[in-house]
Parts: structure tokens; sequence; C-alpha cells
């Protein structure tokens, strides 16, 4: 394996590739290599966990932990003579907040704890030597030939690992299930369909450390069916056509540990075999649930069928298959690597480990975050998170994806793990977390949630089909200022209605949303039904604008950028809106450089 003094890691997501990442890393290596530093300088692609607002394409230079920004091709020949041959730092391709944004893609935030997310910016995902260099395969080697696979299950029931994609069922008490069930074939199935909005969780693991996933899909793999019998030798990653930058390193890494003997027949010297392949899925919100995926894998329509029989029972090909997500196997290497009570010494006492979070809405520091179980929303939207935007106070927060509910500001001071939002009305889910401020309106979220729910609704079932379409029915009216006495009291019944009769669980989780914001911000939906007014000034039909008299200059440019020609007045005088042909787009209050424009409810 060659050395090098210094390693260049140049961010690949897709704001980076759009912006020209490729025209720079092929200069950089050009450049390199006319200065004779190719053999001194390894230049790595990776995905990025940093500051969204720092415009690629990046890079870092280890071991300074230099971050440079936005830079492009013509660039790179004087950032290779400053930095790489005279070590001088380049202060004008540093971003604004380099001291931040450094700790973002160097050491973990203030109370984070990365376990899932330990190599991720760290490690070429496309070179599995780099893997291999920080303990990579060693848990798969030790479960082969110091373990059985029931020594396998047993360790990993005892770190109190839990599914991370959704429930949170005990992940290795589903491989025993699994491995007791008869069955010639059986099947290991990787969850990697994220279709939560916000959420990138999985996309991140993916495109930064594949392996460690691969890994731990063939550790299930050999507890499930390893031993005399061998009777799990195949296993599928589900991931999204929408993240092709994942397939592509997943399809690479995949190669490469067949051609170490990591993956394919007599894995290790063993009589284990176990193989892997990718299946894409055409972006059906739906596809996360896990017999929709099966389904899909098998080339039918992803439409989820009645259980039981669960999948460890019958599941892919009618035969016993095991299904988690991304987070749950990338959390399996380390634990068989450092024991199980490593593991549970973090989280809760029924929660244990870290959790990765996309945190994203109104909150300083949007991104992905691992942090452990048991830690308080306080600590994430404050202490991880930076706080709420412009110094505004926090409203809520919606955790769990689509179908987790949204807790308000008396829930900041409790834990983060699976009974704790379950109590609250939320749930855990695979770690979408959406911070909310003063000026967001209720009503408004569970409209936008239940939009989205139904429209992925894959109609099998009528609860689900029709009763979603009801619901956003009933909360498009109450937006509109056309809510009715008995509105609220027919939201709750359809809800329930929904909630117990549905076949699987997009239709059971579609009226979260609406059910806590009802609990919690009921107020919001008395307001907008019997007051006709939005009190976030949000919702167009039940606001106004109004131009303020003492304070408008008369300089015309919110005349001059109405769309409908609603505002009139003299030059270097008051202005007047026509509230009659106002849409109540805002555009005027968006570009008034003197605050005289004025929503009212």
């Amino acid at each position: 394996m060659a050395f090098f003094r210094t390693h260049v890691l140049v961010s690949v997501d897709p704001e980076c590739l759009k912006r020209g990442a490729h025209q720079v890393i092929d200069a950089l290596n050009d450049e390199l290599v006319a200065q004779g530093l190719n053999d001194e300088i390894q230049v790595l692609e990776t995905s990025r966990i940093g500051d969204p607002f720092v415009f690629g394409p990046d890079m870092v230079v280890y071991p300074e932990g230099v971050h440079y920004a936005n830079l492009s091709e013509d660039d790179i020949p004087y950032l290779v003579q400053e930095h790489f041959l005279k070590g001088r730092v380049v202060e004008k391709f540093r971003p604004r907040e380099a001291a931040k944004t450094d700790e973002e893609l160097g050491p973990p935030k203030a109370k984070e704890v990365r376990v899932v997310l330990r190599n991720c910016g760290k490690i070429d995902p496309t070179n599995i030597e780099d893997y291999i260099a920080v303990d990579g395969y060693q848990a798969l080697g030790k479960a082969v030939s110091e373990m059985t696979p029931d020594q396998v299950i047993d360790t990993v029931i005892a770190s109190g690992l839990r599914g991370r994609g959704g429930a949170g069922f005990l992940a290795a008490k589903k491989w025993m299930l699994c491995r007791e069930n008869p069955g010639e074939q059986k099947f290991v199935i990787c969850n990697a369909d994220e279709g939560d909005p916000g959420a990138f969780m999985n996309r991140r693991v993916l495109e930064g450390d594949p392996h460690s996933v691969i890994e731990g899909m063939a550790i299930a793999a050999y507890a499930i069916g390893g031993g005399e019998t061998n009777r799990c030798k195949q296993g599928y990653i589900y991931c999204r056509a929408e993240y092709p930058i994942a397939v592509q390193t997943l399809e690479i890494a995949i190669q490469q540990a067949r051609s170490l003997g990591l993956l394919g027949n007599n894995i290790l010297g063993s009589n284990f075999s176990f193989d892997l392949e990718v299946r894409m899925g055409a972006g059906a919100f739906v596809c996360g649930e896990e017999t929709a995926l099966m389904a899909s894998i098998e080339g039918r329509r992803g439409e989820p069928r009645p259980r039981p029989p669960f999948p460890a029972q019958s599941g892919l090909w009618d035969s016993p298959s095991n299904i988690n997500n991304v987070e749950t196997y990338a959390n399996v290497p380390q634990i068989i690597l450092r024991g199980s009570e490593w593991f549970s010494s973090m989280g809760t006492e029924k929660s244990k480990g870290t959790k990765t979070f996309a945190i994203a809405g109104d909150v300083i520091n949007t991104g992905l975050i691992e942090v452990p179980l048991g830690i308080t929303l306080r600590e994430i939207v404050y202490d991880v998170g930076g706080g709420i935007k412009d110094g505004k106070a926090f409203k809520a927060v919606q955790s769990g994806g689509p179908m987790g509910g949204c807790l308000s500001a008396e829930y900041l001071d409790m834990p983060v793990d699976y009974e704790s939002l379950n109590q609250a009305g939320s749930m855990m889910g695979s770690g979408g977390m959406i911070i909310m401020d003063e000026d967001t309106c209720m009503v408004d979220i569970a409209r936008f949630f239940m939009e989205f729910t139904q429209d992925e609704s894959c109609g099998k079932c009528t609860p689900c089909r029709v009763g979603t379409r009801k619901v956003l029915e009933i909360l498009e009216r109450i937006s509109a200022g056309e809510g009715r006495n008995g509105d609220i009291e027919l939201l709750e019944d359809l809800c329930s209605q929904i909630q117990t009769t549905s076949l699987c669980g997009l239709g059971a989780g579609a009226p979260t949303p609406v059910i806590s914001t009802l609990k919690q911000f009921r107020h919001e939906y008395e307001a907008h039904i019997y007051e006709k007014r939005c009190p976030a000034k949000v919702c167009r039909a039940l606001i106004r604008y109004e131009i303020l008299d003492q304070i408008c200059t008369g300089c015309t440019v919110c005349a001059r950028n109405c769309p409908v020609e609603a505002i009139s007045g003299e030059r270097r005088q008051p202005h007047k809106i026509d509230l009659d042909t106002c849409i109540r787009c805002g555009i005027c209050m968006q570009v008034c450089n003197f605050n005289a424009v004025a929503v009212l409810s």
C-alpha cells in the first residue's frame, strides 16, 4: 500500500458535480503530475458532510484540515503552487466561516458521537484498501473464524441494536426469527430506499463508506444462514435510482470485495458463501415498506401485502428474508469488533447506541449529525443545530419523516429515544428532523405532509387511497379560509379510521402529522375555521398586505414588481394595494427596501 504525506478530499455530492467537481479533480491530478507531486499527494473523492451554505466544489487538505471552497479548474495551478509547494494557506479560497466548516468536515460537533459516520469524509469510498486500513472486514473475519452464527446473534442482541429504519425492533431478533424458520434458501436485504423529504442519512453512508454496509450484511447473512447449513448465500441492496452516485459507489465496492474474497464463495477460506446485488427502485415512497420493497425486487409492482406472514417467515420469493436499513447494517461490524458492552454503553436503557439525523428547516446548522440516543431535543436544536435562525422562537419539530408527529416546545427537554417519541405522538423513523420557527403555520404543515403521503399512496387499500384524499381536501379548505363547523371533529374521526384500517405502515402513519398538530396546535385550526385568520400569516387566503403610509417613500419598486399591477401611487408619495386585485404573492414585501409592507391576518 502506498503512503502519502498529504490527502486531498474533494467533494462530489450532486451540487458539487453540477459546479464542476470532476473538472477540478482532473485539473488537480494533472497539476500534481506536472509538479512531480503525484507520488506524495493522494486525491480522493468523497461525499461531503459539511456546511450546506458553502459553495462547492470544495476540498479538505489533510493532515492540516484546511478547507477550500468555491473552486474552479482555473484556480488549481495557483493553489498547488502556494499550498502544496510553498506550504501557504490560500485565504482567498477559504469559505467565509472557515473555522465552523472545518470543524464540521473534521472532528464531530459538540455532543456528536460518530459510529455510523466514522469513516465518511475520511476514506476513499471507492478504494477497499482505505476501508481495510481502518479495521475494515476484521469483524467479518472474526465472525466466520471465531464465532458461531448463534454467538453472532447473541452478541448483537446483547448490544441492544434496534432497527434504525422505523419501528425499532431489535435487529438480531429478526435475524434469529429468520434463522429459525425452515427454508433451503434465505435472503438478506438492505432497505436503502430513502424517500423521506429532507432525509439523506443512507445516501451519505452509501456514498462515503459503502464497505461498512456490505460487511454488516455479510455478518447478518452468516448469522442467519451460516454454519453447516450455509443457506443464506444471496443479498440485495434496494436503492432508489435517484441516488446514482450511491449506486455507482456500491457497485465498485461490491466488485472490490469479490476480488479479495470477501464476497462470493468460501469467504476468507471458510465454508460460508455470500454475494450481493444492487437493485434500483423507481422512487416510489411506498417501496420503503418491506413487503412492497420485496415485490419490487421480484419485478412486480411495489405494493404492500398483509402480514402475517412476516418476511422472516415468507419473504422474497416466499423464502425467509431479513430486512434492515443502511444504518442498522453499518453498526454491526463495530459491535462485533468492539463488543456488545461498548455499544450498549451509549444511549438509554432501551435505546442503545447512536442515531444519525438529517436536521433541516429553520435551524442554523442544517445537515447530517450523529448523536447518542437519549440526547434531548433541546440539545439537538440548540447545541448541535446552533439554535433557530434569525433569533426567532422555536415552535415545533417534526421527526420521523412524513408519518411522524409534530412536537411543540413543551417537549424540548424530552430525551430522543424510541419510547419517548412514540409516547409523545411522533416516531424515530429513519431520522429526518425538520425544525420550525414561530412563523410556521401548523395547519399548512399538516396539509403539506398529507399532500405528500396522499400522492405516494399506492392505492391498494381504500382507507389510504380514499381516506387520505378526504383529509387533504378538508385541510385545503381550511387553509383557503373555507373551514366549517365540525371540520376538526371530522378530521379526528377520519384520521382514526385510516390509522386502524390501512393495510400498511404508510396509511397507518399518514394521519400522524394531522393528529399531532390537532392535539398540540388546536387553537391554530380554530383560528383558521372560526376567525378566518392564519396566526402565522402564511395561508394566502387568510392574510392581506398593506403598505404603511408613515414608512413608504414612494420609490415605486413594489409597483414595478407586482405581477398583477395591484399597487398604485405617485412617485415619492405613499402607495396603496388594491386588495381585490392582490394575489397575496408577497413579492412587494420581498422587494421593499424600507420595510414598508406589512402582512396582516
